[in-house]
């Protein structure tokens, strides 16, 4: 039985050796998709980041009767803001 037993082990440790190489499943995403997520992801907070800036500032024209200055001003910080999150994910994803 202990024969047996051994010859059974050594069995499936030599079936398991070629499994060195993991697959693509155990990689996580590939590079284009890597590259499509961070591609929506950068668009989507610098839009982002504009339109809340012009919302602010439409609704704070609505409040004060100030007609376009403060939307022009928030628009303005809005496309800052976002030009900076683009900038911050960049430094981020390209430490890796």
């Amino acid at each position: 039985m202990r024969r047996r037993l051994d010859a059974l082990s050594q069995d499936l440790s030599r079936r398991e050796e070629p499994r060195s190489t993991p697959t693509s499943s155990e990689t996580g995403p590939s590079g284009l998709g890597q590259a499509v997520g961070l591609g929506f992801r950068v668009t989507s907070e610098f839009v982002a980041a504009i339109v809340v800036g012009g919302l602010i500032g439409w609704q704070g024209d609505r409040w004060l009767h100030s007609s376009p200055l403060l939307l022009i001003t928030f628009i303005a910080l809005g496309t800052a803001a976002g030009f900076w999150n683009v900038y911050r994910l960049a430094m981020k994803t390209g430490g890796k």
